[in-house]
């Protein structure tokens, strides 16, 4: 397929919008640029979370964080501040949740940690967060699991990086740190939808973070239209049909 990049309003969203009411079991696959009209930056965008702090992207990383109780502390007083705890899902989420219950959504696989697909009223048996959740929290020794809510509150009164209550053990968010490895079968429902479905919709993703990325090439193989949405170029825009412009704006035209 060749790619079609147009602004935002023009041709590529009448296309867009055509293809998807074709579609009868369309897979969607989102990235940090879905969120970022709810007032969460991404990461390595030019107002990006690793772009703004370097030091961020060592709270993520299992090998630092788990050797270094001083980041620990500067880590949970970052989480403290995160805009997930305020921000509201966007239309684009809300595009997703009337997808859904179209009955047209094989499955939406996210890689963004702040819940904002849940919140807006997506079925949680139906989304597949393969980063994890901020709002969930773990023990990396017993893996004791809870919400980071929890834990942020015995931060705030006075515990710089609070221990597992059960075996001492270093307390994290259940996100995928750097080091980590994602659940299998996670990517296991990931692949399957995209070997499943009749459309792959590609929304605020860079495409470049294996191995969920691995979801395009696997619906182009067997010839399947690949639909992405996003403010930058992609690895397999040349075998799209690409659409340009805020997220939160042209989703809602092209499922509504």
């Amino acid at each position: 397929m060749d790619a079609t990049v147009e602004p935002a309003g023009d041709r590529s969203i009448v296309i867009a919008a055509a293809a998807l009411a074709g579609a009868t079991s369309v897979a969607v696959l989102t990235g940090a640029g879905i969120s970022t009209d709810s007032g969460i930056p991404d990461f390595r965008g030019p107002d990006g979370v690793w772009t703004r702090d370097p030091e961020a992207e060592r709270y993520s990383t299992i090998e630092h964080y788990l050797s270094d109780p001083e980041l620990r502390v500067r880590a949970w007083q970052w989480r403290m501040s995160n805009p997930a705890w305020t921000a509201q899902p966007n239309p684009g989420h809300r595009a997703l949740v009337d997808l859904e219950r179209s009955g047209r959504m094989e499955l939406l696989v996210t890689q963004n940690i702040d819940g904002l697909h849940v919140r807006a009223g997506s079925d949680p048996e139906r989304v597949v967060e393969v980063h994890g959740s901020i709002r969930g929290a773990r023990c990396v020794e017993c893996d004791w699991r809870g919400s980071t809510t929890e834990v942020l509150d015995r931060v705030r009164q006075g515990e710089l990086d609070p221990p597992c209550t059960v075996c001492g053990g270093i307390l994290k968010t259940a996100t995928v740190f750097f080091g980590e490895s994602l659940d299998e079968r996670d990517l296991e429902r990931s692949f399957l939808a995209a070997t499943r479905c009749d459309l792959l919709l590609c929304i605020g993703s860079t495409l470049q973070v294996y191995p969920v990325a691995r979801m395009v090439p696997l619906a182009l193989r067997r010839g399947v239209p690949v639909v992405i949405v996003n403010a930058g170029e992609t690895p397999f825009d040349a075998d799209a049909l690409v659409v340009r412009g805020s997220i939160s704006d042209v989703l809602p035209r092209m499922l509504g």
